[in-house]
């Protein structure tokens, strides 16, 4: 029964987008109910999927790679037949080649998680741009890419084969690029799509090569086979972990680090702001910067095997997470703090999920989906209300005018910051407890050899969590408190309520979410529920991947909770005394910085770098190849056709000149001298004529007698 309410939910979207960008103009209120209707159907499956998996879940069905005592569903779907069947390893074995093209549908706890969180946020989104986007001259193809995107994104959770969740993952870029670039008759908008398409297909493309090294190694895109087979590789390798296993975990993370957003190909996340306000929750919260964190996830169990990898992928987060929230701290444009924001959230999560915490991450990738779209979304509120103006030194005193965002926007903010008991407190502790505590998983490492690389997460991560919590009640300041700073924000208005409905609900997701005391009674939750639901795990000693439950029901102990709390409450108060109570200037504060302030306020330059260490470069090459191409290629064609032109127009001449115009000539000089000698006949006199006559007459005769 699941498989078809897996294939509906998956369906769905993509049915509203074809019947919405073919008929949705001709539709009652141009459509925009279809979509959103569908993606509401398939919200609902979701959830009653999730809920499914809060009763009979078990952490092992996030494993479910047949290592031990894996449970679970997995469904092959042989989309050219159009017939399910419940996957069988065995098949796929027996079928070769053939089994790569099966589309392979794998749940478990993680796929339910996923699109619960995914479902809801889309939906939302949807119900929240019927009051945005109203009387935009494309509104019913907006839904449309809506509708595609999240197809695209429930099909990359539900692939259990690696070549389909590529192919989703690929639809997932495309369609970004039509929602970051719906105002495409605007440069900036033009240019970040763009700009987004480009940069993901540098990682997309070392994902791509680690795909082929893994097929090419163990003869599957199947997720479950791969992992199975790899595992057979370390044992018949006696325990020795193949290079190539190396190789394609580097290579896989590629993608997460452009998807995702990591340093240094993050730099296409702040531009894709241009796109309409619904299309960076989307974007920004649980669908397309998730896919990256998502897939570092599912293929966890292969990266069990390679722990240097995973530590790599910690560095990367952590460097992540602090270099993005130190831009954060300074810039003016309330969407662009956020984008930053999304950027470092994304290093939190990846630094978890390289520290071997798996429920860490994956729990901070759903809390994170439900507060960053209530932020993007009340920002929208705030940007519609503002008459579009975006820049904070123009707004205060907004809680006045618009108090259902004002109060949305707090909750959700509290989320973010780590305010304790609101669902990202929850989280963020879980992954201060990950930097802090080496996973079992490093154990094969040894932590002496690797002492000050694994500190680093442990010193960033507190430290971003410290700015995060300073930037985001900047903002609710500078916004919200005070008084109006500009005629806008004096005549501001509450959004339509299509908008704050939106808006409340994901405001209580934001604060409930994720909380322990609601789905195990343990307020503290020093045992958090994820745990139970994910599980984090390890390799034992045979070389498969087991959950033991000590490890998913380990309690983090107190530092990680007082770290948390002094770093949420310390950049709390600095953002009160600052921007609040004014009891620090901060032009003096930034002025103290100099550089290094001007140099966060620019980004560090890292697109400037980029433009002028590889953009440039690349283009200016591009154009010297394509001017010598024009010169020597298209030029030569050109030249050489004239050339061959020429000669054939003198062959034509000398053929025109002296077969056509010598047979015209000698059928004249023919016709002359015949009537030449015509003419000697033609006298005039008619004796002559009669004499002629006569004269033929009896020749004829003669002749006429001697022939007979």
């Amino acid at each position: 029964m699941h498989i078809y309410l897996m294939l509906a939910m998956l369906l769905l979207p993509l049915a509203g987008f074809v019947i919405q960008i073919f008929f949705g103009r001709k539709l009652p209120r141009q459509g925009d109910w279809l979509p959103t209707t569908m993606i509401g159907i398939s919200m609902l499956i979701g959830i009653g999927l999730f809920a499914h998996t809060m009763v009979l879940g078990d952490p092992s069905l996030l494993l479910h790679s047949g290592f031990e005592n894996s449970h679970g569903e997995s469904f092959s779907w042989n989309w050219l037949l159009g017939s399910a069947t419940e996957f069988s390893r065995a098949t796929l074995d027996t079928e070769g080649i053939a089994g790569n093209w099966v589309f392979t549908i794998l749940f478990d706890n993680l796929t339910a998680v996923m699109l619960s969180v995914v479902g809801i946020v889309s939906f939302l989104v949807h119900v929240y741009s019927l009051g945005y986007m109203k009387g935009e001259v494309r509104y019913p193809r907006f839904f449309a890419y809506l509708g595609i995107f999240s197809f695209s994104m429930l099909g990359l959770v539900l692939s259990g084969n690696l070549l389909f969740l590529f192919l989703f993952w690929e639809l997932v870029g495309f369609s970004s690029y039509l929602l970051i670039g719906f105002y495409f008759e605007r440069d900036s908008a033009a240019n970040a799509c763009k700009k987004a398409f480009l940069v993901n297909k540098v990682g997309d493309t070392g994902l791509f090569i680690g795909m082929m090294i893994l097929w090419q190694q163990t003869g599957s895109f199947d997720i479950l086979v791969i992992f199975e087979r790899i595992s057979q590789a370390v044992a018949e390798n006696g325990g020795v972990v193949p290079t190539w296993v190396y190789a394609a975990g580097l290579l896989l993370f590629a993608g997460p680090i452009s998807k995702s957003a990591q340093f240094p190909l993050h730099v296409w996340l702040p531009d894709a702001m241009e796109g309409p306000t619904p299309v960076s929750a989307l974007i920004h919260a649980a669908t397309m910067v998730a896919a990256g964190v998502y897939l570092i996830a599912r293929m966890f169990p292969m990266y069990l095997f390679i722990p240097e990898v995973l530590l790599v992928i910690a560095i990367f987060g952590a460097f992540t997470a602090i270099f993005a929230a130190t831009i954060g701290l300074t810039q003016w444009d309330i969407k662009k703090v956020l984008a930053y924001s999304t950027v470092s959230q994304l290093g939190f999560m990846t630094a978890a999920l390289g520290c071997g915490a798996l429920a860490a991450g994956s729990m901070h990738l759903m809390t994170h989906a439900w507060f960053k779209a209530g932020l993007f979304l009340c920002s929208g509120s705030v940007i519609h209300g503002m008459h579009h103006i975006q820049d904070m030194r123009e707004m205060g005193g907004l809680r006045k005018k618009m108090p259902v965002t004002y109060i949305t926007m707090l909750l959700c903010t509290m989320a973010i910051a780590g305010v304790p008991f609101f669902s990202g407190f929850y989280s963020k502790d879980a992954i201060i407890a990950a930097t802090l505590h080496p996973s079992p998983a490093y154990a094969q490492l040894g932590y002496e050899a690797h002492g000050f690389l694994w500190s680093l997460p442990s010193i960033l991560i507190p430290a971003a969590a410290f700015m995060t919590a300073f930037y985001m009640f900047r903002l609710i300041i500078l916004t919200f408190h005070g008084e109006p700073r500009s005629e806008h924000a004096e005549h501001a208005h509450e959004s339509p309520k299509s908008m704050l409905f939106a808006l409340s609900l994901l405001a209580a997701l934001g604060v409930f979410g994720a909380s322990p005391w609601i789905f195990n009674g343990d307020f503290l939750g020093a045992h958090i529920w994820f745990n139970g639901l994910i599980g984090n795990p390890v390799l034992s000693e045979a070389g498969g991947v087991v959950v033991p439950a000590e490890v998913a029901h380990h309690p983090h102990g107190l530092a990680p909770i007082l770290i948390s709390l002094l770093v949420a409450g310390g950049g709390i108060l600095l953002a009160f005394m600052v921007y609040q109570w004014k009891k620090l200037d901060p032009a003096k504060i930034a002025g103290a910085f100099g550089p290094a302030y001007q140099a966060c306020y620019d980004k560090y330059y890292v697109d400037e770098f980029i433009s002028a260490a590889i953009v440039r470069p690349l283009v200016f090459s591009w154009n010297v190849w394509c001017a010598a191409f024009d010169k020597y290629v298209i030029d030569g064609i050109v030249n050489g056709v004239g050339q061959v032109t020429k000669l054939g127009s003198v062959i034509s001449g000398f053929f025109d000149r002296g077969i056509i115009d010598g047979l015209v000539n000698a059928l004249a000089f023919v016709t002359q001298v015949l009537g030449a000698i015509a003419r000697i006949f033609q006298t005039g006199y008619l004796q002559h004529y009669l004499s002629m006559l006569v004269g033929g007459v009896t020749i004829a005769y003669v002749l006429f007698y001697f022939a007979f």
